[in-house]
């Protein structure tokens, strides 16, 4: 991949990836055989970005109500059936069900391959061991992970189907120097680690690969990670339905480089689909060029990110995402006339380190919302101080007051996968009462 090549010759190669890509899917797809067949043929033939624009939107919605007009796997395959030999899904919080994803044998390959690019941007190399301390499931991002570092000759060590400490003492015992993990699950076992007297800063562990969360990019998140692991992290942002798609080089914490030579990235105006200047919030709007068995061409994310405007020390031309993901669309909390995104309510929460955990809770069973916060503290003893500390904070930098309570230690759920921390009364779609 030419990373450090002139961005407008970035522009031609993935053009030309999508007229090909478009070649192939139509008419032989049949989801976008259908959602293309009244755009004249010119519309087809991209070679802009005021070019693609002419292309309608694919939606998450659009996706679930295929699935669930032709089931299992709806009609979003170029391939017939037989050519497929990977299956995955979402985890379903958005659309209440998970979407169900194949792969052919070249698609999976595409999507090894933009994890190798991953690798180089953080600077991991084969002689690394890298451990995933976790069962995958059907979630896409880990097993491509763990399959691409093989591949490029690293030591990949699983962590499937064992208790917390056995992990640990696991990692230890097999010197590793890389750990791919949810930022939550990356806190939860520096606290484990606490509390069984193991040191993991004299580890031979030096970089943290984080990703299915936002809270790589949250200062306080990552740092309390690095300072319990004495290690870098690295933020990774990927979803099953498009494949990794971003991830943060080692000159330059705190923002991800999208992989321009295997995706087009835009940044629309979530309420008006128009373009948003360059420094601007936007929702990510995402085309994976060679995932041709199952493509996604102008998926709306739903996730909130700002361009970069800035040149990054590390020379790389390609998109950069500051301060990776701020937040989802569908995640914005509505307080009593105050917006805000949970990330920024984990800024605050997270910069107090003796806070284990927490939770919010968004009460609408009256005529206006009310927020209210949990927090775990390490030491009971401690629970009103660090609550009315938690609470001042988030008057004063988010310009709203919420209840903050503390709970017994242990009270609150740990998450290995996908962390959800919001909970909504009475329940709705995309929210967790555990």
């Amino acid at each position: 991949m030419q990373a450090h090549a002139d961005h407008g010759a970035v522009q031609q190669r993935q053009f030309a990836r999508l007229r090909q890509l478009l070649s192939d899917v139509v008419p032989a797809n049949g989801f976008y055989a259908r959602k293309y067949a009244d755009l004249p043929p010119v519309a087809l033939d991209v070679r802009t970005p005021t070019d693609l624009t002419c292309l309608p939107f694919t939606t998450k919605a659009e996706l679930a109500a295929d699935q669930a007009d032709h089931p299992p796997y709806g009609t979003n395959l170029t391939n017939p059936p037989e050519s497929y030999s990977r299956l995955h899904q979402t985890s379903g919080t958005t659309t209440g069900r998970p979407l169900r994803w194949l792969d052919t044998p070249a698609s999976w390959n595409c999507l090894l391959t933009c994890w190798e690019t991953n690798f180089s941007l953080m600077k991991l190399a084969r002689e690394d061991r890298v451990f995933f301390p976790f069962s995958f499931g059907p979630f896409l991002g880990f097993w491509t992970a763990f399959e691409a570092a093989s591949r490029v000759g690293m030591l990949t060590l699983p962590g499937g189907g064992m208790p917390t400490t056995a992990r640990l003492r696991f990692l230890l015992d097999h010197e590793a120097t890389v750990v791919c993990a949810t930022p939550t699950y990356a806190q939860h076992l520096a606290e484990v680690a606490a509390d069984e007297g193991i040191d993991l800063t004299s580890s031979s562990v030096r970089a943290i690969v984080v990703a299915g969360e936002p809270g790589g990019s949250v200062p306080g998140t990552r740092e309390r990670i690095e300072t319990a692991w004495c290690a870098r992290v690295f933020d990774h942002y990927g979803m099953t339905e498009v494949g990794p798609v971003a991830t943060e080089c080692a000159e330059n914490p705190d923002g991800m480089h999208v992989l321009e030579e295997d995706y087009i990235a835009e940044v629309v105006d979530p309420a008006t689909g128009q373009p948003v200047a360059p420094g601007t919030d936007g929702e990510l709007v995402v085309t994976n060029l060679g995932r041709t068995g199952s493509p996604l061409i102008r998926y709306r994310t739903g996730d909130i990110v700002r361009v970069d405007t800035e040149p990054c020390p590390c020379g790389r031309i390609w998109t950069r995402l500051a301060g990776g993901v701020r937040g989802r669309t569908d995640d914005m909390i509505h307080v009593r006339g105050n917006n805000v995104y949970p990330t920024a309510i984990e800024a605050v929460v997270r910069r107090f380190p003796e806070v284990r955990e927490f939770r919010v809770i968004i009460d609408q069973t009256g005529p206006l919302s009310d927020l209210r916060i949990e927090v775990e503290p390490a030491d009971a003893a401690d629970g009103p101080r660090t609550a009315d500390a938690v609470a001042r904070a988030v008057r004063d930098v988010l310009l709203f007051r919420a209840a903050v309570t503390a709970v017994p230690p242990g009270t609150l759920p740990r998450f290995e996968m996908k962390a959800r921390r919001v909970v909504r009364t009475p329940g709705e779609r995309g929210t967790s009462v555990p």
